[in-house]
């Protein structure tokens, strides 16, 4: 069976999605190489983003599609870092979908949306 080992994102502006995914703790280079970054997560899995401009290159007819096709989750160390990354990101003026709240499925958990309308969740056990 194939491995999952890379995700990726297209990104309408490069330079905000860097910084959001930084102040996540990501260590995504702070200019991209051509419209194109990406990381190892500790996990070992690859993150990408790439510029709508790269994906066309290859792909011309490509447009983005309403919806959301993808989300994505962080699990963090505790409640209390749940709470303080979604602040740390609201209040450098991205969005907060739902601030954190005591999940009744047993999880500290908070949602945010990237600079391109991708869903991110932030959950502890609490």
């Amino acid at each position: 069976m194939p491995a999952l080992n890379a995700i990726g994102i297209v990104t309408r502006d490069m330079a905000a999605s860097i910084r959001f995914y930084r102040l996540l703790g990501l260590d995504v280079a702070e200019t991209p190489d051509e419209g194109h970054v990406d990381t190892f997560l500790p996990n070992g899995v690859r993150f990408m983003l790439d510029s709508e401009e790269v994906v066309k290159s290859f792909r011309p007819d490509w447009t983005r599609a309403t919806g959301n096709q993808t989300a994505l989750a962080f699990e963090c160390a505790g409640a209390g870092e749940v709470d303080e990354l979604y602040v740390r990101i609201v209040d450098a003026g991205f969005h907060g979908e739902k601030e954190p709240w005591d999940a009744f499925w047993g999880q500290r958990y908070a949602q945010l949306e990237d600079p391109n309308g991708v869903p991110v969740d932030l959950y502890a056990p609490l």
